[in-house]
């Protein structure tokens, strides 16, 4: 699915958190996918496209992220990014529903899930933030440069040349980010960093994602039976393999780990045949 194509599809909603822009295709069972920080729904782009001729499949943008807009005061912490994801449910009627997610975003769903846990048929979470590796050791150092205001204008610098994320954190989340094009990557990176303000909010959200939110649900997690699929690349730096191991023995609904050998964090986008398969199954 091409860039103009996903970008004719995008809705935009008002709920009580926040307005969210998003993509919703497709018909049948519904399917919500949940992306992380410094990407956007474009990033399951192409798993939507294989699936959206058999479920109803449905994307949003976080705060300041894609076509979603921010505010000074809106709640960037993981809770609060959880509410908006509980109100975008319901402004949107969604229902009963599958949930996928990624990176932060993986992090947002735990905190969703154990809280409506009647919601959701299943769970599918690929590389992502999970309790005791928030932030990942290898992604501290930009949440410290966050903190001490520097991301911020480093990145919108960098922002005026989106091919150069390629050789930062963003391209490190592809096996080969030589191959992923130009204007995706311009995509990503625009919304973030395309103004100083923007880039702020940015920052604002890395500090207010904070390992204890996570903490704090683990004895709901330890009850949480909604069957759970762990889709887990190996050649993470971030997320190695190891974190999902320990989440699988600690949540009673996970029902399997898939390791995908030499997979990065956005393999979603780069290597969708390696989860909609595995999907499919879950889902069955």
């Amino acid at each position: 699915m091409d860039l103009r194509t996903w970008e004719d599809q995008r809705g935009r909603v008002s709920t009580a958190s926040g307005e969210v822009s998003y993509v919703d295709v497709g018909e049948g069972p519904v399917t919500l996918f949940v992306h992380g920080a410094g990407t956007n729904n474009l990033l399951w782009r192409k798993a939507i496209a294989e699936l959206a001729g058999e479920r109803r499949c449905v994307a949003p943008d976080l705060p300041g992220h894609g076509g979603s807009p921010v505010t000074a005061t809106q709640d960037l912490s993981l809770n609060g990014l959880a509410r908006l994801l509980e109100d975008f449910c319901e402004s949107l009627e969604l229902g009963e529903l599958d949930l996928v997610a990624n990176d932060t975003g993986g992090a947002v769903a735990q905190v969703f899930a154990v809280h409506h846990a009647g919601r959701l048929r299943t769970l599918a979470l690929t590389n992502c933030d999970t309790r005791g590796n928030l932030p990942p050791a290898a992604f501290r150092p930009i949440v410290e440069l966050a903190e001490r205001g520097e991301l911020a204008p480093r990145s919108v610098r960098l922002a005026a040349h989106p091919g150069r994320m390629r050789a930062g954190a963003l391209g490190g989340g592809y096996e080969r980010p030589d191959e992923v094009p130009g204007e995706v990557l311009e995509a990503f990176v625009r919304p973030v960093f395309g103004t100083l303000e923007a880039a702020r909010q940015f920052e604002r959200l890395l500090t207010s994602v904070r390992g204890e939110e996570l903490d704090a649900i683990e004895p709901l997690l330890k009850a949480f039976t909604v069957p759970t699929l762990l889709v887990w690349g190996t050649g993470d730096p971030n997320f190695g393999v190891e974190w999902a191991h320990r989440f699988a023995e600690t949540v009673p609904g996970v029902t399997e780990v898939v390791e995908v050998p030499g997979a990065k964090l956005f393999f979603p986008d780069e290597r969708p045949a390696d989860l909609v398969p595995h999907l499919r199954r879950h889902w069955a």
